[in-house]
């Protein structure tokens, strides 16, 4: 069995495309959620190998998720995924917590490489 991935994208199209290149790749969407506070929820019953996370999202942006899930799992593995490639924004993400960026729109070999990686 693949590992376990959840997607967070308050865009479906985003969440679509990601899970169709996921699972075409053998990595299993375990769960999908369109904001920071639904992911926060969601993560702790599905303890994915890894998270894949937007920046801009209603309710709580991914930054504030990543700190929040790191702080529920210091382990986890999230790669985040945001059209706002600043050296700010990635900074901070990599500050909360997060294990990579990418930078949209996503090119569907960086994506599996970067997570390949984060995975080890």
């Amino acid at each position: 069995m693949g590992k376990r991935v959840m997607i967070v994208d308050d865009a479906a199209v985003m969440r679509i495309m990601l899970k169709q290149l996921l699972t075409k790749s053998g990595y299993e969407v375990v769960m999908e959620a369109t904001s920071g506070a639904d992911a926060v929820a969601k993560y702790p019953s599905v303890k994915p190998d890894l998270v894949t996370m937007d920046i801009t999202m209603p309710d709580m942006d991914g930054i504030a998720a990543v700190k929040e899930i790191v702080k529920m799992d210091p382990d986890a593995k999230i790669v985040m995924c945001s059209a706002m490639g600043t050296i700010d924004k990635v900074k901070a993400a990599i500050l909360a917590g997060a294990k990579n960026f990418l930078v949209k729109p996503l090119q569907p070999e960086k994506v599996i490489a970067t997570i390949q990686q984060v995975l080890g």
